[in-house]
């Protein structure tokens, strides 16, 4: 019986051979309030417009050869509402007339708008896609960094801009590997293997073209057919010899290079050049000890925030001063290096043009070494102020006593309020009691003194005052 009753039509209308509905069945869900208004109408009556040409169609088909092929209408329901319905209309026997069986198409046809939105949903993101390819490509033709396509599984060029052909002279289809110097093979897989991994990598220094100059490379990994490609952007390390208005090289430039690498590398400060996003191009030795870092390889792509961030000095309050004052000198600020501790350092800045730079060089220096040593002090005898040393130095010698006693920040605490009472008793002495000078000598203001006066009781002006009250 659930067999039949799958297989029954949805619509089944018995018509005379004029096709005059003489009775109507419907399946269950169907409307069937006021059928019976059915009965003794015209089949095509009882559609929208449109359908009564095939109804017409598979009446006449049907009283010919006894049955009509399937077709679509429109069926409006007594109550009005209106689905789409195919039929197929069989002759009966001698002159019992037409039987027209229907079968609700709704699901069908709901299923045909989708398909039709989806096709055009398709259509329309493949315009974009043209339109975003056709912009990647005006950039990577039009831009000045060297920029390359290298396939993954051969490391074979597939793609080279503009600036790659002209300055590096990197065709498609020619081997990456051997343009690079053999010691630097084992760098750039290594770099490779690393962004396949983890989608990412510092930034590598290597040496393309004829002249073998330096260049900054970068690596990110696309997803391409027939397999995947790394997308790798070059700045060169370098600025090129001045030159005059016809293209030949300015006198002072005339001859070889000045040897910029060894001369960065020698200087005894830290020097580290980072883009507008603060991203490192470029460091030498010092920055590496600075940071207590093993190679440069390490450090570049990276971000300088990653060791600077001190808050109210860091990467971006330096970075934004540099775009406002197009230099910035003696920004006091800290690093942290990787494996121990923090370095106060002073780091003096510009950027290579006016606004917003794309480029910026940064000189850092440790500062850490200012810090006074604890033998230092206590005044040398014979001074004004060596009974405050002897009695710092006894201060903290008996700070020694309480080892054992008194957990180590209580102690860090303990000591810190002894150095600090000493150097307000110090700069008193400097000023001659005057508040203002002292502060100045501190580095404080006027109510930060205060209150450390009275924490210390030193604050002898507003103790003689309330003993005169």
């Amino acid at each position: 019986m659930s067999g039949v009753t799958t297989s029954q039509p949805d619509v089944t209308l018995l018509l005379d051979l004029d096709g005059v509905i003489r009775g109507a069945t419907l399946a269950d869900g169907l409307p069937a309030d006021g059928l019976e208004d059915w009965v003794g109408r015209a089949w095509v009556d009882t559609v929208v417009d449109g359908g009564g040409d095939k109804i017409k169609r598979m009446l006449q088909d049907a009283r010919n050869s006894g049955v009509s092929a399937y077709r679509m209408v429109t069926q409006r329901f007594p109550n009005g509402l209106e689905l789409p319905v195919e039929y197929s209309t069989i002759r009966l026997g001698g002159k019992g007339g037409l039987i027209a069986i229907g079968k609700n198409q709704q699901t069908v046809a709901e299923l045909q708008n989708r398909l039709i939105a989806a096709q055009q949903a398709r259509e329309q993101d493949y315009w974009k896609l043209r339109e975003v390819e056709t912009r990647y490509r005006l950039l990577f033709d039009t831009s000045n960094e060297a920029v390359l396509l290298v396939r993954a599984d051969g490391l074979k060029v597939v793609e080279a801009n503009l600036a790659a052909l002209r300055t590096l002279s990197l065709t498609p289809g020619q081997d990456m590997l051997p343009a690079l110097p053999s010691n630097e093979h084992d760098m750039f897989r290594t770099m490779l293997a690393r962004v396949r991994e983890q989608g990412r990598a510092p930034g590598i220094v290597v040496h393309l073209g004829d002249t073998r100059e330096a260049w900054t490379m970068r690596a990110s990994m696309l997803n391409s057919e027939p397999g995947h490609v790394f997308l790798l952007q070059l700045f060169p390390l370098l600025t090129p010899p001045l030159a005059d208005q016809s293209g030949n090289l300015a006198p002072h430039s005339r001859g070889s290079m000045v040897p910029m690498d060894d001369l960065l590398e020698r200087l005894p400060d830290a020097m580290v050049v980072i883009d507008r996003e603060g991203t490192i191009l470029r460091t030498n030795a010092a920055f590496l000890d600075l940071i207590q870092a093993g190679h440069e390889a390490s450090v570049l792509g990276e971000r300088l925030g990653r060791w600077m961030s001190r808050p109210g000095a860091d990467l971006s309050v330096l970075l934004s001063t540099i775009q406002r004052h197009r230099f910035m000198r003696l920004f006091t600020t800290t690093l942290q290096a990787e494996h121990a501790g923090e370095v106060d350092v002073e780091i003096s800045a510009a950027g290579n043009k006016d606004g917003a730079p794309d480029f910026v060089a940064l000189l850092i220096r440790d500062v850490s070494r200012r810090m006074a040593s604890p033998a230092a002090l206590a005044p040398s005898p014979g001074t004004a102020t060596s009974g405050q040393g002897n009695t710092l130095l006894a201060a903290l010698g008996a700070m020694a006593d309480h080892l054992g006693r008194s957990s180590l920040p209580t102690l860090i605490r303990e000591t810190v309020s002894v150095v600090e009472k000493y150097y307000i008793e110090a700069a008193l002495d400097e000023a001659g009691g005057n508040r203002t000078a002292t502060a100045e000598l501190l580095g404080l203001s006027r109510q930060s003194l205060y209150m450390k006066l009275n924490r210390y009781g030193l604050d002898t002006e507003s103790q003689a005052a309330n003993k005169e009250d």
